[in-house]
């Protein structure tokens, strides 16, 4: 089956903007593909507001979120790989969740394994029977 946590994400997202809180996601500046401001990150964590007043073109897909921001009125692109985000929440009052690891979410798509090199030199037959 494929991952829950996109789902649950979108799900949770939902459910706080429409109670009119502010969603917000706490995210591992760590992991790879993680392309977050670094001067805000703090312990290799940063938590991102993700509210519609505070972003824009907000894609909470199946692989990653992404949306712009404005950090010190500088506007920024912001990419956030799924196996990044650890956890959304309302500020107001902290209903969310934390997300657990799933299995399968560390996996990148497999990489194509190149074709097998020619053996150097005279080629050998076998007789099978």
């Amino acid at each position: 089956m494929t991952p829950n946590k996109p789902y649950l994400l979108r799900a949770f997202y939902e459910w706080i903007v429409d109670n009119d809180l502010t969603p917000h996601l706490v995210v591992d500046a760590t992991v790879p593909g993680t392309l977050v401001p670094q001067e805000h990150v703090r312990d290799g964590q940063i938590v991102l507001n993700i509210s519609p007043s505070a972003c824009g073109k907000l894609q909470l897909g199946n692989l990653d979120v992404t949306f712009d921001a404005r950090f010190g009125g500088v506007a920024r692109r912001l990419e956030v790989p799924l196996q990044a985000v650890l956890a959304i929440y309302a500020r107001e009052n902290g209903a969310g969740t934390i997300f657990s690891q799933e299995e399968g979410m560390d996996d990148l798509p497999p990489e194509p394994t190149p074709p097998p090199q020619p053996a150097k030199g005279r080629p050998q037959l076998k007789v099978v029977k």
